[in-house]
């Protein structure tokens, strides 16, 4: 039987991302165990689905440290205590400074709505709309002291209609963010994924970039 590795996971906001891999966890499909949510908003509603799942919770209010600094030490500090072997970005709306993404070197990860290398960064649904993007996704991706520069590790594509507005495009894309990230976790938590020298392998392999698509993987 495999053992469960044990996940953090970061959330600003509503937490639905979180929720999907609550939801990964429970199904058995990923050998894993959430231990622990922390957000840095104390209103985030995510918390409310941790909760719910039984999940230990903590709420640590960037705006009550007087530096990016001192809240990543602060914040080492708290996830190291709960022992994990990989901590997950949900949501969470902080950039992490390089001592805090050197620290956990390939097995911290994150999920962003564009298909990167395109359209890091905020506002990614009405950027592709403004630049006639004909096709837009999200991307799992180790994360790297580059904001959403990572090396990714599995995408999920969707098609852009003519009628397309920044929340219709958000929502199908979000659809696809909630299937993929439970893929990536699992495959981290069964020892199937793994960082090398800045390149993602998958059973031991380097991935190839047709794999990055959802839909070509065989999970």
């Amino acid at each position: 039987m495999t053992e469960r590795r044990r996940v953090v996971a970061l959330i600003s906001g509503r937490g639905s991302n979180l929720q999907a891999v609550i939801e990964g966890v429970r199904s058995g499909a990923a050998p894993a165990e959430l231990v622990l949510v922390v957000s840095n908003n104390p209103a985030a509603a995510g918390l409310a689905h941790a909760a719910a799942a039984g999940i230990a919770t903590a709420v640590m209010d960037h705006r009550e440290y007087p530096d990016r600094e001192s809240y990543d030490r602060a914040l080492t500090d708290r996830i190291d205590a709960a022992a994990p072997d990989l901590v997950i970005l949900a949501g969470f709306m902080r950039i992490l400074g390089p001592v805090f993404v050197d620290h956990y070197e390939g097995r911290l990860m994150n999920i962003h709505p564009s298909l990167l290398p395109a359209y890091p960064g905020l506002e990614t649904h009405a950027r592709v709309l403004a630049a006639g993007e004909t096709e837009h996704g999200c991307s799992v991706h180790f994360v790297t002291r580059d904001v959403d520069s990572g090396p990714i590790i599995i995408q999920a594509r969707v098609p852009v209609h003519t009628n397309d507005t920044p929340d219709s495009l958000a929502a199908r894309v979000l659809e696809q963010e909630h299937r993929i990230y439970p893929i990536a976790v699992r495959w981290f938590c069964e020892g199937r994924l793994s960082l090398r020298n800045g390149q993602v392998l998958l059973d031991g392999r380097a991935r190839d970039p047709q794999e990055l698509r959802a839909d070509g993987v065989i999970a």
